[in-house]
């Protein structure tokens, strides 16, 4: 009788080992999922988590200051593409609302960094933007648009 319980029981400890591994977390999104209670301080970098939860906040607009290519190739939906490298990026920035919150992304985070303190620095209150850029976001499971 041991002989055949010893088995059962191992049966039954790795089952519950390998439920516990099951990856449960869903997927991050603009558009689903809990809304954030108040938008990240002014000027900081936030998780895809963290970033995603603000983003559906009323009134936020995301922006992607990726170049139009990279913009293509896939974006988070409802995204905005003012390129940071384009000639025109101060221009299309003075013209967006200084007091309206914003959330920002890039690739890896680096260009939307330089962004915000760009944004910040000429007066605009309520902007942040995602660490890591969409790598990131797309690792934690986000949803993203091509076209």
């Amino acid at each position: 009788m041991t002989r055949r319980l010893v088995p059962a029981l191992l049966a039954g400890v790795l089952a519950l080992g390998l439920a516990g591994c099951s990856d449960t977390k869903e997927a991050v999104s603009v558009t689903a999922g809990p809304t954030a209670s108040a938008a990240p301080a002014n000027g900081t970098a936030v998780d895809a988590q963290t970033f995603a939860e603000a983003a559906k906040m009323p009134g936020t607009t995301i922006i992607d200051v990726r170049t139009p290519a990279e913009f293509a190739q896939g974006h988070l939906e409802g995204a905005v593409n003012i390129d940071i490298e384009g000639p025109d990026f101060q221009s299309q920035v003075a013209q967006l609302d200084p007091t309206a919150p914003y959330a920002v992304y890039c690739r890896s985070g680096n260009r939307s960094g330089a962004a915000v303190s760009f944004m910040t620095a000429n007066g605009f209150s309520e902007v942040y933007h995602l660490t890591g850029g969409i790598g990131a976001w797309e690792q934690a499971g986000g949803q993203f648009v091509t076209g």
